[in-house]
Formats: structure tokens, C-alpha cells, sequence
């Protein structure tokens, strides 16, 4: 088997700017048509791991944890949008959005790694949560977002309450974090240097092209 690059995303569900980045990734691989030499996996990271169940404000926690001011969060909602639909990905903010828990996520996110669908599930759930206001706290939410993409709902949500998952998975969190990451999103290149940050796709492909080279 050929060598590939690895591509380790620290990001979570609910942070706008790591699919924005994703995206100017995914535009780097394709324009440089490198996809098979790709090898690409979603790490765990939580924004906010005390986030009780009901959620915050959308609004009311950005001004609560940043300081921002509502003509602040209104620059910057506009800013990702228009970020956003350059790379092809719609942000419906509405006023009504709530920041949520994600730790059930992150566990289903590992479950679909199994099936190579990981991807397939964090751009979904992005999409749920930034386009379609959906609550991907809610466990029928993740269910129904599980079952659109053809995995086993069933099988999946009973991993949400098992202690030894939940324990791996923190303990993953806690990996990335205890290396030094404390915002998202973060790509590791093989394991060995990385861009955090939402960049540009020509970051992307310059620091891409030199690895290829060294396959």
C-alpha cells in the first residue's frame, strides 16, 4: 500500500469555523487531487464540556464567554456566512440558536469511524446544527441524523451510557488537549506539526504539496 498523509481534525460540532476550515481542506486535497493519499480522522474536542442539557443562548454565550457585544456577534455571523458560502456550506444563524452539549456526538463520531462514515457523520451534523437548527444534543436528533446515513441507530445510541466509551473518549479529549491544543479546529499533519485555525484553501495546499512530496 502507498504512503499517505495523515490527517488528524481536532474540532467540534458546534464550532463554525471547523468546517470552515474543513472545507478550505477539502478544497485543498481536491484541487491538488490527492484524496488517495489521504488518510483523514476526526479527534474530540469540546468547547464547552460543562454545558448543562438544556443549552445557553446562542447569543447570550458569546457575550457571556468572549464578551461580545451584539454588533460584535452581528460582524461575526456575517463574516462566517460569507466564509461559509465561498467554501459552499450555508450558516443559517437565527436568533433562537442555542450552544449545546456535544459529548454524545463525539461518541457517535467514533462509532461511525468504524464504518469509514466519520466524515459522512461530522458534515452532517454540522449541517443539522449551523443550517437546519436542529438540537444535536437531543438523542432522537442523532438517531434520526444516524439513520439518514445509513448506520444502525440502535447499535449506536447504546454506546451514549456505556462507561467504558465515555471514558475512552475523554481520555482521547484529554490527549489532544495535554498536547498542547486548546482551539479548534487544529490539523495534525501526521502526527508531527500542525495549522490551527480555519486557513485559507492556498495554506492548505502549500503545507499539503510538501508533504506529498516526501512520500
Amino acid at each position: 500500500m502507498s504512503k499517505k498523509i495523515k490527517l488528524d481534525i481536532v474540532s467540534d460540532v458546534v464550532c463554525p469555523w471547523c468546517i470552515v476550515g474543513y472545507k478550505a481542506l477539502e478544497q485543498a486535497i481536491a484541487e491538488l487531487g490527492i484524496e488517495d493519499k489521504i488518510e483523514l480522522e476526526w479527534q474530540p474536542f469540546e468547547l464547552n464540556p460543562d454545558m448543562p442539557a438544556e443549552g445557553e443562548e446562542l447569543r447570550a454565550h458569546v457575550a457571556r464567554k468572549y464578551g461580545s457585544s451584539r454588533e460584535d456577534s452581528d460582524r461575526a455571523r456575517a463574516n462566517i456566512t460569507a466564509r461559509g458560502a465561498e467554501l459552499d456550506f450555508e450558516f443559517n444563524f437565527g436568533e433562537q440558536m442555542h450552544i449545546v452539549n456535544t459529548f454524545d456526538a463525539h461518541i457517535l463520531l467514533d462509532y461511525a469511524k468504524q464504518f469509514h462514515q466519520q466524515t459522512e457523520l461530522k458534515l452532517r451534523l454540522f449541517s443539522a446544527y449551523f443550517t437546519e437548527h436542529k438540537d444535536i444534543s437531543d438523542r432522537a436528533v442523532l438517531a434520526n441524523e444516524l439513520t439518514s446515513i445509513g448506520l444502525n441507530a440502535d447499535e449506536a445510541m447504546k454506546l451514549l451510557d456505556n462507561p467504558e466509551v465515555k471514558s475512552r473518549i475523554n481520555m482521547e479529549k484529554s490527549q489532544w488537549t495535554s498536547a498542547g491544543i486548546s482551539s479548534v479546529p487544529t490539523v495534525v499533519f501526521n502526527r508531527t506539526s500542525a495549522l490551527n485555525g480555519a486557513h485559507p484553501v492556498a495554506s492548505y495546499k502549500q503545507v499539503l504539496t510538501e508533504l506529498v512530496a516526501e512520500l
